[in-house]
């Protein structure tokens, strides 16, 4: 198995689904984990980070929930400046944090595209540029956003949510060379199939999945481990598709 003995890793977005997933495979793998979102209490959707960083220590990990609003920059540095007190750095970061949105463009509220844009993208932005630094110090490390098959699927129109996360593989791509003389992996992540979260259960607007079509949310926290161990000599600058990292679950 690989290992990320003391490691520390920062994942937004991580209070149910994908994110909690992710925190915890990291946490199994031996890194420290700053389980950061919102939602400190339980609201419509099911997951608090609490509950979350509760998992992980019961089980022996270490790790802290830390409330941050990734649209915020104040609220995204306080808590990266929390997890470098308790941790003493940051080797990882998992930038999870989004919402849904893939009505037709023609029947889209601008709150709605600009609040995809906002915590898909812009909070993408600054979670990364606050983490930055602080990896770099460290002399290695890995940086992954979580992204969706959706983007390639051009044929399927557009929507709010894949015009954002279309955005982030940019991003990613880009800094990938920016960050390769500091030995620091870049990729994206993207579920093969469909991950069932409770976001998904809240704002998938009623659309059945065939089982065959669903993937577990631990076969991207186990990608997730496979591409956190990277530095720039091994994978960066890539989109990696879950299940062609590890074996379907």
């Amino acid at each position: 198995m690989t290992s990320l003995d003391g490691k520390v890793a920062f994942v937004a977005g991580a209070s149910r689904g994908i994110g909690a997933a992710v925190a915890v495979a990291l946490a199994q793998a031996g890194a420290a984990v700053t389980v950061a979102a919102r939602s400190e209490e339980e609201g419509r959707i099911p997951g608090t980070i609490g509950a979350v960083a509760d998992r992980i220590t019961e089980a022996g990990g270490r790790a802290l929930a830390v409330p941050c609003d990734v649209t915020d920059e104040q609220s995204v540095q306080s808590a990266v400046d929390t997890t470098v007190a308790e941790f003493g750095g940051i080797d990882i970061l998992v930038a999870n944090a989004g919402v849904l949105w893939q009505g037709p463009i023609e029947s889209t509220p601008l709150k709605r595209w600009q609040l995809c844009l906002d915590v898909n993208l812009t909070g993408v932005f600054l979670v990364t540029k606050a983490v930055i630094p602080h990896v770099r110090a460290r002399g290695t490390g890995s940086l992954i956003a979580v992204t969706t098959t959706g983007v390639a699927m051009t044929d399927r129109g557009s929507n709010a949510y894949w015009v954002s996360k279309a955005a982030v593989e940019r991003l990613y791509l880009g800094l990938a060379a920016d960050l390769k003389g500091d030995n620091i992996a870049v990729n994206c992540l993207s579920p093969s199939r469909v991950v069932l979260t409770e976001g998904w259960t809240a704002g998938g607007s009623g659309i059945t999945i065939p089982p065959e079509m669903v993937e577990p949310a631990e076969t991207m926290g186990r990608a997730a481990v496979l591409l956190a161990a990277q530095d720039s000599r091994g994978i960066t600058g890539t989109v990696q598709r879950s299940e062609t990292l590890v074996p379907a679950s």
